[in-house]
Formats: C-alpha cells, structure tokens, sequence
C-alpha cells in the first residue's frame, strides 16, 4: 500500500479541524493539534509533509509557531499554509515573513484549499526528487558503477586529503595494490560475464573486511587499491593477507552449478611522511610489490618489493 502524504492541521476550534478532516482524510494522511506546542511536538516526532495553520491561537499564535518550527533542522522545510479568517494585508505579509508558502482565508472553498494542497505537496515531492537526483550525480561522479566501490578518480583526490592529514597528524599511512591471478584466462575461458562475477566478488570481499576508516577503490579492470590510514605495515600486512586467504577459500558460481575459484596477489606500501611528496610514490612501490608477487608465485603479498610472505 502506498504511504499517503501526512499533513498536520492546527487549530483551536475543534468544528474547524472536524472540517478539514473529513476534507482531506481521503487523500491523506492526517493529524491534528488544538495548540502551538502540540503541534511543535508532533512535528518533532512525526514526518509532516504539510502543516495547515491558524494563526489566531491562544497562548502561542501561528506566527510563532511557524517561527519555532523553521528554527528546527527536522521540520525548517516543511511547507506551512496558513488558514486563518485574517485577511488583511499586514497579517498576509507577516504570514510570509515568517515562512509561510501559502495563505488561505477562512471560510476557505474547498477545492480551492485542495488544489493549494496538491501544488504544495508536487513542489515539495519536486524539490526532494530533485534533491536525491543530485545526490545519485555526486555518488556516480566518485564510484565505479560495476563494484560500488570509489573510482580511480576519487582515489586521486582522497590521497591527497589523507596524505596532508597524515602529515599534520604524524600519523601512518599504508595502501595496498590487489589484482586477480590470471583473470585474462577467466575472460577468455568464460566468458567477460563471468569475468565481471569476478570482479564483482572481489569488490564484496574488500567492502566487507575493510574497516570503516579504510577506503576501497577499483582502480582498473581487475585492479583494485586500499587506502589504509593510521595503519602500520604490520597492520596493512594482516589485513592483506585476510583478505588472500579469505578470497583463496571463495568461489563464484557458474551456470553450469559449477564454481570458479580463483586467487589475488597483493602488494603493500607506506607513506613516509620525510620523504614522499606524494602518493603516486607509494603507489609505485606497491605495484612493484605487486609485480614481485606475481613474478613469484601469486596468490601472496609482498611488502614493498623487499620480500614476499
């Protein structure tokens, strides 16, 4: 069932509320208060869509209530149509002033208050696609659209955030470069579908056993690169071979109920705060690590093309 819109209606006549309930009950969802901290409270704790407000009330008028209610980061944007037998130009401009998108005088047509309803609750519905829109754009721009995993350009930009906040911070930073034994064997033999199974596979590995500080990228077809900040060799060392053997013990299934089981090498490499101007540097030392490990062997880690483990 769909959800309907929720819309809050205050007012301290119940006659009035028992009228816009039965008007809009249809369509929406409806709550009612009879008082300014009532409806500042449900607010709070409820998702309004739309608020229709009175403005003369006892104790706290509307124009107030809408003042605190625009004080709130929850309940700043919910649009506010104020219904109020006040009709004269300084309480129409206060109205606004205040925050008000809409104003309707009592006694209000009620297709009219319906069709100022409808517009609001679009523009709102408008206003929140276009902001979700934006939101897919941003995570699109720094993503690889295969793995979810950040791209090679957000790689670039991160670095250097991180490597200036290592600095600052006399920290330690490792990365580590991965790629698949043999995966032009994978695409020839079954296929680039299940090349991408692959690869897909490895990306989950990486998201699921990378702690939530660390920072995973794919960074070519079957080349991938964590970021580890505040992490020693020692540290990068573990985690690099946890994830080998944890992809050495995986599969990926094929159509045939058959499965691929496949293997990493990886290589590893440290920031040095003295020396390393940037991290193309240390990006360079873990693709030579990465060769060793494939030069001897595969499936293993290598540490800064000193040794392999």
């Amino acid at each position: 069932m769909q959800n309907l819109p929720t819309i809050l209606v205050v007012d301290d006549t119940e006659s009035n509320i028992d009228i816009l309930v039965e008007l809009l009950g249809d369509d929406y969802e409806v709550m009612v208060s009879l008082d300014g901290e009532g409806a500042l409270e449900i607010a709070q704790e409820d998702d309004i869509d739309l608020i229709l407000l009175d403005i003369m009330m006892p104790e706290m008028d509307g124009y107030e209530v809408c003042n605190r209610l625009k004080e709130k980061e929850k309940t700043k944007h919910i649009p506010i149509i104020f219904l109020t037998a006040k009709s004269d130009e300084d309480s129409i401009e206060k109205a606004y002033d205040v925050g008000g998108t809409d104003y309707v005088t009592k006694p209000f047509r009620p297709k009219e208050l319906l069709a100022r309803v409808k517009k609001e609750l679009t523009i709102q519905k408008l206003i929140q696609d276009l902001k979700e829109t934006q939101k897919e754009l941003q995570e699109l721009s720094v993503t690889d659209p295969m793995t979810k995993l950040y791209n090679r350009r957000y790689f670039s930009t991160l670095s250097l955030e991180l490597m200036k906040l290592t600095k600052r911070n006399n920290h330690e930073l490792s990365l580590i470069m991965l790629d698949i034994d043999k995966f032009k064997n994978v695409n020839d033999t079954y296929g680039h579908d299940v090349g991408d199974e692959v690869i897909i596979d490895l990306a989950r590995t990486l998201a699921n056993e990378k702690r939530k500080s660390d920072f995973a990228f794919r960074i070519g077809g079957e080349e991938f690169v964590l970021l580890l900040p505040n992490t020693s060799p020692d540290g990068a060392e573990l985690l690099a071979q946890k994830i080998r053997k944890i992809t050495e013990s995986s599969a990926v299934n094929l159509n045939d109920n058959q499965q691929l089981k496949y293997t990493i090498s990886l290589g590893v490499s440290i920031f040095n705060i003295d020396n390393d101007t940037d991290l193309q540097s240390v990006l360079k030392r873990a693709d030579e690590a990465l060769y060793e490990a494939k030069e001897t062997g595969r499936n293993k880690v290598c540490m800064n093309i000193v040794g392999c483990n």
